[in-house]
Protein backbone atom coordinates (compact mmCIF):
# COMPACT_ATOMS: atom_id res chain seq x y z
CA UNK A 1 0.00 0.00 0.00
CA UNK A 2 1.27 3.60 -0.49
CA UNK A 3 0.17 6.50 0.98
CA UNK A 4 -0.41 9.94 -1.07
CA UNK A 5 -0.94 13.69 -0.49
CA UNK A 6 -2.41 16.09 -2.75
CA UNK A 7 -3.39 19.66 -1.38
CA UNK A 8 -3.20 17.97 1.98
CA UNK A 9 -5.79 15.37 1.19
CA UNK A 10 -4.31 11.98 1.78
CA UNK A 11 -5.50 8.93 -0.18
CA UNK A 12 -3.95 4.99 -0.40
CA UNK A 13 -3.40 2.74 -3.30
CA UNK A 14 -2.11 -0.42 -3.39
CA UNK A 15 0.66 0.77 -5.79
CA UNK A 16 2.42 4.23 -7.29
CA UNK A 17 0.39 6.38 -9.03
CA UNK A 18 0.83 9.42 -10.12
CA UNK A 19 -2.66 11.76 -10.13
CA UNK A 20 -1.40 15.35 -9.76
CA UNK A 21 -2.62 15.86 -13.11
CA UNK A 22 -5.69 16.36 -11.97
CA UNK A 23 -5.04 19.56 -10.25
CA UNK A 24 -5.48 21.09 -14.07
CA UNK A 25 -8.98 21.11 -12.66
CA UNK A 26 -8.12 23.16 -9.05
CA UNK A 27 -7.28 22.12 -5.66
CA UNK A 28 -8.65 18.87 -4.11
CA UNK A 29 -10.72 19.05 -1.37
CA UNK A 30 -11.74 15.68 -0.89
CA UNK A 31 -11.47 11.87 -1.86
CA UNK A 32 -13.26 8.45 -1.80
CA UNK A 33 -10.18 5.62 -2.11
CA UNK A 34 -11.64 2.81 -0.64
CA UNK A 35 -13.95 1.24 -3.87
CA UNK A 36 -14.14 -1.93 -5.06
CA UNK A 37 -14.56 -0.55 -8.54
CA UNK A 38 -11.21 -0.28 -8.91
CA UNK A 39 -11.56 3.80 -9.01
CA UNK A 40 -10.79 7.05 -6.92
CA UNK A 41 -12.85 9.78 -6.89
CA UNK A 42 -12.18 13.37 -5.64
CA UNK A 43 -13.45 16.85 -5.10
CA UNK A 44 -12.24 19.43 -6.54
CA UNK A 45 -12.60 23.39 -7.25
CA UNK A 46 -11.27 25.95 -8.82
CA UNK A 47 -12.73 28.96 -6.94
CA UNK A 48 -15.36 29.27 -9.55
CA UNK A 49 -16.77 25.77 -9.96
CA UNK A 50 -16.26 21.87 -8.37
CA UNK A 51 -16.11 19.04 -10.05
CA UNK A 52 -16.39 15.15 -8.89
CA UNK A 53 -13.50 13.52 -10.95
CA UNK A 54 -13.71 9.69 -10.96
CA UNK A 55 -10.77 7.92 -11.84
CA UNK A 56 -10.22 4.53 -13.39
CA UNK A 57 -7.43 2.09 -13.63
CA UNK A 58 -5.64 3.43 -10.44
CA UNK A 59 -5.90 -0.08 -8.32
CA UNK A 60 -7.55 0.84 -5.40
CA UNK A 61 -6.76 -1.02 -2.31
CA UNK A 62 -10.11 -2.53 -1.79
CA UNK A 63 -10.09 -3.44 -5.62
CA UNK A 64 -12.27 -6.04 -7.10
CA UNK A 65 -11.78 -6.00 -10.60
CA UNK A 66 -8.34 -5.17 -12.35
CA UNK A 67 -7.23 -2.14 -13.15
CA UNK A 68 -7.88 -3.12 -16.89
CA UNK A 69 -10.92 -4.40 -16.07
CA UNK A 70 -11.79 -0.80 -14.27
CA UNK A 71 -11.20 0.59 -17.13
CA UNK A 72 -13.74 -0.60 -19.38
CA UNK A 73 -16.23 -0.86 -16.72
CA UNK A 74 -16.20 3.14 -16.81
CA UNK A 75 -15.71 3.42 -20.52
CA UNK A 76 -18.96 1.93 -20.36
CA UNK A 77 -20.20 3.96 -18.18
CA UNK A 78 -20.10 6.87 -19.26
CA UNK A 79 -22.07 6.18 -22.70
CA UNK A 80 -25.48 5.39 -19.69
CA UNK A 81 -24.49 8.88 -18.02
CA UNK A 82 -25.37 10.28 -21.01
CA UNK A 83 -28.38 7.93 -22.25
CA UNK A 84 -30.15 7.78 -19.11
CA UNK A 85 -29.82 11.72 -18.89
CA UNK A 86 -32.50 13.06 -16.09
CA UNK A 87 -32.88 16.08 -13.76
CA UNK A 88 -31.81 13.44 -10.64
CA UNK A 89 -29.19 12.20 -12.28
CA UNK A 90 -25.24 13.51 -11.46
CA UNK A 91 -24.14 15.51 -14.86
CA UNK A 92 -21.21 14.29 -16.74
CA UNK A 93 -19.07 17.10 -18.27
CA UNK A 94 -16.67 14.99 -19.86
CA UNK A 95 -14.54 11.90 -19.93
CA UNK A 96 -11.39 10.75 -21.96
CA UNK A 97 -8.35 8.46 -21.35
CA UNK A 98 -5.34 9.44 -19.60
CA UNK A 99 -1.81 7.26 -19.92
CA UNK A 100 -3.28 4.12 -18.72
CA UNK A 101 -6.87 5.72 -16.76
CA UNK A 102 -9.60 6.36 -17.76
CA UNK A 103 -11.86 9.72 -16.09
CA UNK A 104 -14.99 10.73 -15.99
CA UNK A 105 -15.67 13.99 -14.70
CA UNK A 106 -18.93 15.65 -13.22
CA UNK A 107 -20.50 18.20 -11.88
CA UNK A 108 -20.22 18.35 -7.67
CA UNK A 109 -23.46 17.32 -5.93
CA UNK A 110 -23.67 19.23 -2.61
CA UNK A 111 -25.29 16.89 0.26
CA UNK A 112 -24.77 13.85 1.97
CA UNK A 113 -24.17 10.11 0.19
CA UNK A 114 -27.17 8.17 1.88
CA UNK A 115 -24.44 5.39 3.01
CA UNK A 116 -20.93 6.95 3.13
CA UNK A 117 -19.11 3.35 4.25
CA UNK A 118 -16.03 5.47 4.26
CA UNK A 119 -17.04 7.70 7.30
CA UNK A 120 -18.15 4.82 9.02
CA UNK A 121 -15.02 4.83 11.37
CA UNK A 122 -15.31 9.19 12.35
CA UNK A 123 -19.19 8.34 13.17
CA UNK A 124 -18.19 5.17 15.46
CA UNK A 125 -15.40 7.14 16.82
CA UNK A 126 -18.07 10.77 17.55
CA UNK A 127 -21.71 9.02 18.36
CA UNK A 128 -22.72 12.86 17.95
CA UNK A 129 -22.36 12.76 14.52
CA UNK A 130 -24.98 11.92 12.43
CA UNK A 131 -24.44 10.64 9.23
CA UNK A 132 -26.50 11.76 5.94
CA UNK A 133 -28.55 8.16 6.79
CA UNK A 134 -29.57 8.68 10.05
CA UNK A 135 -30.45 12.47 9.37
CA UNK A 136 -32.31 11.05 6.07
CA UNK A 137 -34.32 8.74 8.24
CA UNK A 138 -35.33 11.25 11.16
CA UNK A 139 -36.98 13.85 7.83
CA UNK A 140 -40.18 14.23 8.28
CA UNK A 141 -42.70 12.18 5.97
CA UNK A 142 -43.10 14.63 3.45
CA UNK A 143 -39.69 15.50 2.96
CA UNK A 144 -38.81 12.02 2.39
CA UNK A 145 -41.62 10.90 0.74
CA UNK A 146 -40.68 13.99 -2.25
CA UNK A 147 -37.17 12.40 -2.41
CA UNK A 148 -38.47 8.55 -3.07
CA UNK A 149 -40.86 10.57 -6.03
CA UNK A 150 -37.08 11.68 -7.47
CA UNK A 151 -35.94 8.13 -6.76
CA UNK A 152 -39.22 6.30 -8.97
CA UNK A 153 -38.85 9.03 -11.85
CA UNK A 154 -35.21 8.42 -12.11
CA UNK A 155 -35.88 3.99 -12.12
CA UNK A 156 -38.81 4.49 -14.38
CA UNK A 157 -36.12 6.28 -17.18
CA UNK A 158 -33.97 3.31 -16.52
CA UNK A 159 -36.86 1.13 -17.91
CA UNK A 160 -37.90 3.12 -20.50
CA UNK A 161 -34.41 3.17 -21.75
CA UNK A 162 -34.64 -0.77 -22.01
CA UNK A 163 -31.87 -0.63 -18.84
CA UNK A 164 -31.74 -2.48 -15.62
CA UNK A 165 -30.10 -0.50 -12.62
CA UNK A 166 -27.40 -3.24 -11.06
CA UNK A 167 -25.75 -2.26 -7.60
CA UNK A 168 -28.06 0.64 -7.41
CA UNK A 169 -27.97 1.24 -3.21
CA UNK A 170 -28.48 3.81 -0.81
CA UNK A 171 -24.71 4.15 -1.61
CA UNK A 172 -25.83 5.51 -5.14
CA UNK A 173 -27.77 8.29 -3.58
CA UNK A 174 -26.71 11.64 -2.35
CA UNK A 175 -29.65 13.75 -0.47
CA UNK A 176 -28.66 17.75 -0.50
CA UNK A 177 -30.77 18.84 2.69
CA UNK A 178 -30.62 22.19 2.29
CA UNK A 179 -32.88 22.11 -0.72
CA UNK A 180 -34.22 18.25 -0.57
CA UNK A 181 -32.45 17.33 -3.85
CA UNK A 182 -31.81 13.95 -4.06
CA UNK A 183 -29.26 13.20 -7.00
CA UNK A 184 -28.07 9.27 -8.23
CA UNK A 185 -24.51 9.64 -8.76
CA UNK A 186 -23.54 5.68 -9.35
CA UNK A 187 -24.67 4.04 -12.65
CA UNK A 188 -21.62 2.27 -13.62
CA UNK A 189 -22.43 -1.45 -12.97
CA UNK A 190 -26.38 -0.55 -14.98
CA UNK A 191 -26.84 -3.12 -17.74
CA UNK A 192 -28.84 -2.96 -21.41
CA UNK A 193 -32.20 -5.73 -21.25
CA UNK A 194 -31.92 -8.48 -21.50
CA UNK A 195 -29.48 -9.49 -18.28
CA UNK A 196 -28.73 -12.13 -16.51
CA UNK A 197 -27.01 -12.75 -13.15
CA UNK A 198 -23.29 -14.31 -14.48
CA UNK A 199 -22.27 -13.92 -11.18
CA UNK A 200 -24.17 -16.24 -9.13
CA UNK A 201 -24.09 -15.44 -5.31
CA UNK A 202 -21.79 -13.07 -5.27
CA UNK A 203 -23.52 -10.87 -7.96
CA UNK A 204 -23.21 -6.66 -7.65
CA UNK A 205 -25.25 -5.70 -5.15
CA UNK A 206 -25.21 -5.02 -1.66
CA UNK A 207 -27.09 -8.08 0.63
CA UNK A 208 -29.19 -5.20 2.61
CA UNK A 209 -31.03 -4.82 -0.18
CA UNK A 210 -30.70 -7.56 -3.13
CA UNK A 211 -33.36 -10.03 -4.38
CA UNK A 212 -33.99 -13.13 -4.52
CA UNK A 213 -32.80 -13.74 -8.35
CA UNK A 214 -29.42 -11.24 -7.45
CA UNK A 215 -28.04 -14.52 -5.61
CA UNK A 216 -28.77 -16.79 -8.58
CA UNK A 217 -26.66 -17.64 -11.49
CA UNK A 218 -28.17 -17.19 -14.78
CA UNK A 219 -31.56 -15.78 -13.36
CA UNK A 220 -33.29 -13.11 -15.34
CA UNK A 221 -32.01 -9.39 -13.56
CA UNK A 222 -34.59 -7.18 -14.79
CA UNK A 223 -37.48 -4.44 -13.72
CA UNK A 224 -39.02 -6.65 -11.73
CA UNK A 225 -35.54 -6.57 -9.99
CA UNK A 226 -35.39 -2.97 -9.49
CA UNK A 227 -38.73 -3.50 -8.17
CA UNK A 228 -37.29 -5.72 -5.57
CA UNK A 229 -34.36 -2.73 -4.66
CA UNK A 230 -36.19 0.28 -4.59
CA UNK A 231 -39.04 -1.86 -2.28
CA UNK A 232 -36.29 -3.16 0.13
CA UNK A 233 -34.94 0.68 -0.20
CA UNK A 234 -38.18 2.58 1.44
CA UNK A 235 -38.30 0.07 4.05
CA UNK A 236 -35.32 1.11 5.02
CA UNK A 237 -35.90 4.79 4.62
CA UNK A 238 -39.54 3.98 6.44
CA UNK A 239 -39.02 1.16 9.09
CA UNK A 240 -37.09 0.35 12.00
CA UNK A 241 -34.95 -2.65 12.25
CA UNK A 242 -32.53 -4.17 14.85
CA UNK A 243 -29.27 -4.49 14.01
CA UNK A 244 -29.45 -7.93 14.19
CA UNK A 245 -32.12 -8.11 11.79
CA UNK A 246 -29.90 -6.36 9.53
CA UNK A 247 -26.68 -8.66 10.08
CA UNK A 248 -28.86 -11.11 9.12
CA UNK A 249 -29.44 -10.23 5.55
CA UNK A 250 -25.71 -10.71 5.48
CA UNK A 251 -25.71 -14.59 6.82
CA UNK A 252 -29.06 -15.42 5.40
CA UNK A 253 -28.98 -13.77 1.87
CA UNK A 254 -32.13 -12.41 2.45
CA UNK A 255 -33.65 -9.15 3.01
CA UNK A 256 -36.50 -9.12 5.45
CA UNK A 257 -39.24 -6.09 5.47
CA UNK A 258 -39.88 -4.74 9.31
CA UNK A 259 -43.42 -5.71 10.69
CA UNK A 260 -46.47 -3.24 10.42
CA UNK A 261 -45.93 -2.22 14.01
CA UNK A 262 -42.47 -0.79 13.38
CA UNK A 263 -43.51 0.89 9.90
CA UNK A 264 -44.13 4.28 9.66
CA UNK A 265 -46.03 5.55 6.38
CA UNK A 266 -49.62 3.81 7.32
CA UNK A 267 -51.11 0.28 6.78
CA UNK A 268 -52.00 1.26 2.81
CA UNK A 269 -48.66 2.16 2.26
CA UNK A 270 -46.81 -1.04 3.97
CA UNK A 271 -48.79 -2.76 1.95
CA UNK A 272 -48.11 -1.50 -0.86
CA UNK A 273 -44.55 -1.67 -0.33
CA UNK A 274 -44.62 -5.53 0.84
CA UNK A 275 -45.96 -6.69 -2.51
CA UNK A 276 -42.58 -5.31 -3.70
CA UNK A 277 -40.48 -7.52 -1.94
CA UNK A 278 -42.09 -10.54 -2.93
CA UNK A 279 -39.81 -13.31 -2.82
CA UNK A 280 -41.76 -14.60 -5.06
CA UNK A 281 -41.09 -12.17 -8.31
CA UNK A 282 -44.49 -13.19 -10.28
CA UNK A 283 -46.19 -11.62 -7.23
CA UNK A 284 -44.39 -8.42 -7.46
CA UNK A 285 -45.11 -5.47 -9.83
CA UNK A 286 -44.06 -5.87 -12.86
CA UNK A 287 -43.18 -2.34 -13.20
CA UNK A 288 -41.49 0.34 -11.46
CA UNK A 289 -44.41 2.54 -12.98
CA UNK A 290 -47.03 -0.04 -11.77
CA UNK A 291 -45.38 -0.21 -7.91
CA UNK A 292 -45.01 4.04 -8.47
CA UNK A 293 -48.91 3.99 -8.98
CA UNK A 294 -49.60 1.98 -6.20
CA UNK A 295 -47.30 3.80 -3.65
CA UNK A 296 -48.40 7.03 -4.43
CA UNK A 297 -52.44 5.86 -3.98
CA UNK A 298 -51.27 4.59 -0.85
CA UNK A 299 -49.54 7.47 0.43
CA UNK A 300 -52.14 9.61 -0.31
CA UNK A 301 -54.96 7.64 1.82
CA UNK A 302 -52.88 7.26 4.63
Amino acid sequence: MVVYEIDKVRFRLKTHHDLTWIKKYGTVFSVIDETGSGCISFGVADGANKYFIKIAGVDTIDAEISPEESVETLKSAVKMYQILKHPNLVELLEHYPYQDYYAAVFRWVEGGCLFDYWNFEKYEKNPDILSPAARFRELPAERKLAAIEDIFSFLETVAENRYVAVDFYDGSLIYDFETDKMTVCDIDLFRKQPAVNDMGEEYWGTKRLKAPEEYIMDAAVDEITNVYTLGAMIFDFFGTFTSGEISRRYTDNRFMPCPEERWSLGKEAYFSTLRAVELDREKRYKTISEFHKSFRSAVITR
